[in-house]
This record gives structure tokens, C-alpha cells and sequence, in this order.
């Protein structure tokens, strides 16, 4: 069955009935885990299995970065958050930059091996102590050392197999308010941006696979949301910034994306922007809504692109953690803690 354009998600360790009829319908397209899906590795393993069953080939996702963004914990390496990547190389310089890699095929590799595709990471966002939800997920408020060392993450995240996705184009660390709960919009002109925020993600535009844009207004530049802006989407990170990959729409269910009206609404203005994807979490109810207007749609998303965000790789948890590179990636972890 081809890949529809929704991830959702299910609401806990195991597969209810009408989660099971959901995912064989073909408006969907991909499955986020969250720490509620998490209680053992075993457990969720065994829920991935379940999920497989009904749709072997869909984009299962979490988000692992590390810091206060790690979903699944007991059993697994606890993940430091960016920021101490980007301190590492400021203090110690390229030799840094292979601690960077073996971070981002760690943390690849272990999702891999429980038959998650993909971790929404890096975040490409600037620190520049402005914004409390973005913080120390951030590497760095210097683009130049974001540049570098993401470029090393996700070198490792792909040799492990792992598609990256950067995330919140264009940029999200000017902004205090929290798209979760408000709706932030960036102040500044052009040249603040340009010249700074999506420096990184001009940087990676060809490296990594997915981006996820920010539910933030430019209000200098768009009315429009990122995520929801043909100018943002189409003609800065599609035609100037040559990016070929899948394009995420960060949850419709955040306050961030209210603007654009009702559930199946938010879907079609982040579809007519250019979203591959559109995720709604958390609200399974308005879900249905959106994969009720989607099916109606016939909206079918580019499969060649969707497709490049499935693993390349197969791990064995227990094979892997008897490697050397895992035990000394993960010795070396711990003391940044």
C-alpha cells in the first residue's frame, strides 16, 4: 500500500481496536511514538511488531534528540542534549566533530533496533537565549559551529541507517513564545534571518532528508506560519535552498497552527504550502477529521521521497550494544552528565 500523508499517533503500549483499523487506511502514512508508548524495550518492540503487521512499510517516528527530549529511557543510553556537542567543539575543534558523528549513529542505531525509521532530529535552531522551548536542544547560537557539527551528527545518523531531519526551518530560537501554547512571530527583517538562522539548514539542504518548518510568523516576510507559507516552502527551501526531501508539518495541534482554521483546514494549508506530510498528535478525534478530508482529497504525496525516510539499516540491539564503538559512544555520554 502507498504511504498516505498523515502521522498520528496511538495512545498507549498497545494496539486498540480502532488504532489497528486506522493505520490500514491509506491516508496514512506514518506513526509517532511518545514516552506514554514506552515501558521496556521488550514492550515496545512488541508494539512496533503490532504496527508492522498492519502497515510493514509506514514511517514510525519519535522524537529521540537527548536533554528533555528523549522518549524511550529504561534500557537504553541516556542522550545528553546538542548543546553539549556544540560546547565540545568550541573547547576541543574538529577533533570534537567525531564525537558529534558517533552521537548521532548511537542514537540511530538504537531506535533502528527496536523498528523505529526515524528520530524528528537535529534541531538546527540557534540558541540565542531566548527561547525556553528550544534551549539547550539547540547546538549553538554561532551557525558556523551549528553547521559543523550537525553535518557530523548526521553523518552518523545516516551511517547507521537513519534518515535525518532538520528542524524548525527557518529558525525558531529568536522567538520566546512557545508554538505549543502561542502563536510566536519574528520581528526581524530579512537580513537577521537570512544571514543567521537559516544559514544551517542552507548548509545541510543537501545532506539531510526531512525538514520540519516552525509553526513561527516571519512577519517581516510572510503572514503566513513557516509551515503553512508557499514562500517559505516553496520558493526559499524548495527553489533557493535546492531541497529535494520530505517536508514534516510540526503538529497541527499546536496553538501555532491554529491560525489556519480547523483541523482538515490546517492540513490543506500546510498540503498547498508544500507539506509531504502532516502530523496531528495527541487528538485522535480531529486525526479521523483529518484523515476523513485527506482520503476524500485523494491526496497522494510523492512515495520516492516518503519512502527515503524508512531505515537502511537492521540492528540487533543486544549485537549492538556488545560493539565497541557503542560502549565507548556511550561511556563518553555519560560524562556529560
Amino acid at each position: 500500500m502507498a504511504l498516505g500523508p498523515l502521522m498520528l499517533d496511538v495512545e498507549g503500549l498497545t494496539l486498540s481496536a480502532i488504532e489497528k483499523e486506522t493505520l490500514a487506511r491509506s491516508g496514512v502514512g506514518g506513526l509517532i511514538l511518545f514516552s506514554r508508548n514506552f515501558e521496556s524495550i521488550g514492550q515496545v518492540s512488541e508494539l512496533i511488531a503490532s504496527i508492522r503487521l498492519q502497515r510493514p512499510d509506514i514511517i514510525i517516528a519519535v522524537d529521540q534528540e537527548g536533554g528533555r527530549v528523549q522518549r524511550f529511557k529504561q534500557g537504553l543510553t541516556r542522550l545528553p542534549p546538542l548543546r553539549v556537542l556544540g560546547q565540545a567543539y568550541c573547547e576541543q575543534g574538529d577533533s570534537a566533530l567525531e564525537t558529534a558523528k558517533n552521537f548521532g549513529w548511537l542514537m540511530a542505531a538504537e531506535m533502528i533496533s527496536l523498528g523505529v525509521d526515524i528520530s524528528f532530529a537535529p534541531v538546527l535552531d540557534l540558541d540565542f537565549g531566548r527561547s525556553a522551548v528550544i534551549g539547550d536542544r539547540a547546538i549553538h547560537r554561532d551557525p558556523s559551529v551549528v553547521i559543523e557539527v550537525a553535518t557530523a551528527y548526521v553523518a552518523g545518523m545516516n551511517e547507521a541507517g537513519m534518515a535525518a531531519t532538520g528542524k524548525h526551518f527557518p529558525g525558531h530560537g529568536w522567538v520566546a513564545a512557545d508554538s505549543h501554547i502561542d502563536i510566536p512571530r519574528d520581528e526581524r527583517a530579512k537580513p537577521s534571518i537570512f544571514d543567521d538562522d537559516l544559514t544551517p539548514f542552507e548548509a545541510l539542504a543537501t545532506t539531510i532528508q526531512g525538514v520540519m518548518p516552525a509553526h513561527v510568523i516571519y512577519q517581516q516576510l510572510d503572514a503566513a506560519p513557516a509551515g503553512f507559507s508557499n514562500y517559505w516552502l516553496q520558493k526559499v527551501l524548495r527553489q533557493q535552498l535546492s531541497f529535494n526531501g520530505v517536508i514534516f508539518s510540526d503538529d497541527l495541534t499546536m496553538e501555532g497552527a491554529s491560525l489556519a482554521g480547523s483541523y482538515p483546514e490546517r492540513a490543506l494549508a500546510a498540503k498547498q504550502a508544500g507539506c509531504d506530510m502532516v502530523l496531528v498528535c495527541n487528538q485522535f478525534v480531529h486525526a479521523l477529521e483529518v484523515l476523513d478530508w485527506v482520503e476524500q482529497q485523494g491526496w497522494s504525496p510523492n512515495q520516492a521521497r516518503l519512502s527515503g525516510m524508512l531505515s537502511k539499516r537492521e540492528w540487533d540491539l543486544q549485537d549492538l550494544q556488545a560493539s565497541a564503538r557503542w560502549i565507548e559512544t556511550r561511556a563518553l555520554m555519560a560524562s556529560y552528565f
